[in-house]
This record gives C-alpha cells, structure tokens and sequence, in this order.
C-alpha cells in the first residue's frame, strides 16, 4: 500500500472522548465531556415534534434554511449589537467544528501560522495540523488564566501569523475575558492585520460579576473577525450538530466556498426545529444563566467542603481542579482513568488542554442535574480510601 496521509501519523484520538468511552465502560458519571443530562426546553422538543410531522426533511440550500439564518442573524446581531443580514453575513453550519474547519480552510494557505491559547479545547491542534497551520500557543497562566500582553505581540509579529483563534468564555478554564484584555487582542490584531476566530458557544453561560464582550464589536474588529458558534449549550441540543459563521459580507464568502462543498447543509429538520429557541424571549438567557449558576453552586461548593483546590469558572460549564494532592506518582491520565474505574466519576485529564508541561489539574464539568453532582461529589469524598 502506498504512503496514506503522514500529517495524521501521530495523531491520537480525542481525549475527552476517550474518557466518555471509559466512563460508559465502568458505569461513572461522566463530567468529562461537556454535555448535559436533561433534556432540552419543552417548547424546542415540542417544535422538534410538530417539524417530525410536518417536515422539512429534504436538503436545506446550502448556506442554512432561510428561516434558520433569519433566525440566527436575529438573535445573534442583538447581542452583539450588529445589524446582521442573513443573506450576506451568515452559514448555517454542522456544529461549531464545521464552522471552524471551513473558516481556517478558507482564510489560510500551507505555512501560515495561527495564535492559540493554551490550555485550548484539542480539536484546535487537530484543526491546525489538517490544515498545515502552525499553531503559536501563547500560555494562560494558572490558576486564574491570564495571559502576558508583551508575550502574545510576539506572536502576532510574526509576518506569517494569519489569525488568532480565541475561545471566550474558554474551554477548559472556565475564563471569561474582559473587555480590556479583548481590547488589547484587538488592537494586536489590527495593527498586524490578523484576522480573529471566535469560539464563543458558552457565551450565555457567564457567572455575575462577570460578562461577556464580543470582540467583533469593538472598533475596527468587525471586518477581521470570524464567529464561529455553535447552539449546542445554550439549548441543550449537544447531539443535534447545529451551528453558525458569522462575518463580514467578503470574509463570508470565503467561507461559503468551502462550506458548499464540506457538507451541503446542516440537517433540515433540526433547522426548522431550533428557530423557536432562537426567537426566545430574553427571559430565558436569565433563566438559563441562572440554572447554570445553581449547578456551579453545587458543585463548587461541594468541592470546597471537601478542601479541594480549584479555579473557579467565570463562565462556561468546566472548572480546572489540582489533582496534585491525590495522583501518588500518577501521570493526570493515569489518575482520570483510576478515578473512573475507582471512584466511578470521570474527568478529563489536564495535559491534553496544555502545550506546556502541566500534569496537576483536570477539567470536570456540571452541566448536570442536582441528583447527578449530588452523587458525584458524594463518590469523590471516598477518594483518599478507594486510591
């Protein structure tokens, strides 16, 4: 057989996933990947029931049924406070890792390079090599996950950095980013001329006193950003594979060029499904806010009355916790894989979210019902006696 594609040589599997796949083999509760164990609002599944009937279940054109972009260009041009126009500045896409495959395909050639925070969500890495970007990981420090101002211009002054990709409110560090600091990546980027890809799918998931900015509107960033999001969180529809980008009318359609021929449309039902949540009344980002502030509560709270070190989330439903008190020699992976087959909760080992040499911390996450972190944090008060 003749050479197959050596960029994916030494490529692994997802690790979260791999933990999922471990957790279901020995019966633990899973807070390793990101998805919740309630189901979505009634009023979307009631919607999913009356599209099962009724249809569309034939393909969408290509950029997103136009209902589905109306919809999308609605909502997301209200909490941006950007007049969105469905037809010119939206794709209606497979998830936020379609959107982010066709946006790096779209705006790099081989050899460009590309800023990333570390600790970064892996497909990020994955994304990059496909694509033959170099990735300039720029380090947040733990634990409260700033970064050095002077260290992330040095990345951006390399003549061939392309793009920044910034995940805000961030996968796995729970960070939300102020506007000061979203300022200073803006200014970085214009004066280099670097083009930004928001990962902004935890953008109503903040916790008071913090809040979310979208860097797209600041001044002079709406013409070199890219949003790429994805409807997975804020309507508990992890499995339904629905996301959006968002740009300006030529970024736009760059992407749409890659888009058209990656995979056609996004799934038409679900399309139609998902336009009762995004004419949601803003009532309910309050109360999804809220229900996601209650889950931190339990679990944070837990996890101090068990004198467990942490970072407290900002946003987003993961928290880094330091495992260094428990590993006994134990790498992070060999630690999460003990603690599921053990302790019968899964986590997901911290190495796999950094560049730099970091094997004390874990990412848990709690998008879960009261029942669930209940008895998850009841099996790790065993820890010290089951490891």
């Amino acid at each position: 057989m003749k050479e197959l594609n050596r960029k994916i040589e030494h490529l692994s599997d997802s690790v979260i996933r791999r933990m999922t796949r471990i957790s279901m083999e020995c019966g633990a509760i899973n807070l390793s990947q990101g998805f919740p164990d309630f189901d979505p609002p009634k009023f979307i599944m009631d919607n999913l029931a009356r599209v099962a009937s009724e249809g569309p279940h034939q393909y969408s054109p290509t950029w997103g049924a136009y209902n589905y972009r109306a919809a999308v260009a609605k909502k997301v041009g209200t909490f941006m406070g950007i007049e969105l126009d469905p037809d010119k500045n939206v794709i209606g896409t497979i998830g936020s890792t379609e959107a982010m495959m066709a946006t790096m395909m779209a705006i790099s050639n081989p050899g460009d390079k590309i800023v990333i925070f570390s600790p970064y969500f892996e497909n990020y890495a994955a994304q990059s090599l496909f694509n033959s970007i170099e990735p300039i990981f720029v380090p947040l420090n733990p634990p409260a996950f700033t970064f050095d101002a002077d260290r992330l211009e040095e990345a951006f002054k390399d003549p061939k950095t392309k793009a920044m990709l910034l995940c805000n409110p961030s996968n796995p560090s729970g960070r939300v980013f102020t506007k000061e600091e979203l300022q200073t990546i803006a200014d970085l980027a214009i004066k280099y001329d670097v083009i930004v890809i928001t990962d902004e799918v935890y953008e109503h998931i903040i916790f008071e006193p913090h809040k979310h900015t979208y860097i797209a509107s600041l001044p002079g960033m709406w013409e070199r950003t890219i949003c790429c999001s994805s409807l997975s969180k804020t309507y508990s529809i992890t499995g339904w594979r629905l996301g959006y980008i968002v740009a300006c009318e030529e970024l736009m359609n760059r992407c749409k060029k890659i888009h058209d021929f990656l995979t056609v449309c996004a799934p038409s039902p679900l399309q139609e499904a998902i336009v009762a949540g995004l004419e949601a009344p803003m009532s309910y980002y309050k109360e999804l806010q809220d229900h996601y502030t209650h889950m931190r509560d339990i679990f944070v709270g837990g996890l101090k009355d068990l004198g467990w070190k942490f970072t407290e989330p900002e946003g987003s439903y993961f928290m880094m916790v330091d495992i260094s008190e428990f590993q006994k020699g134990m790498t992070d992976v060999e630690f999460c894989e003990k603690l599921a087959y053990k302790v019968g909760v899964a986590a997901v080992p911290g190495s796999s979210f950094f560049r730099e040499d970091v094997n004390h911390l874990a990412r848990f996450h709690f998008a879960k019902k009261d029942e669930t972190l209940y008895e998850a944090l009841e099996r790790l008060s065993k820890i010290k006696d089951l490891m």
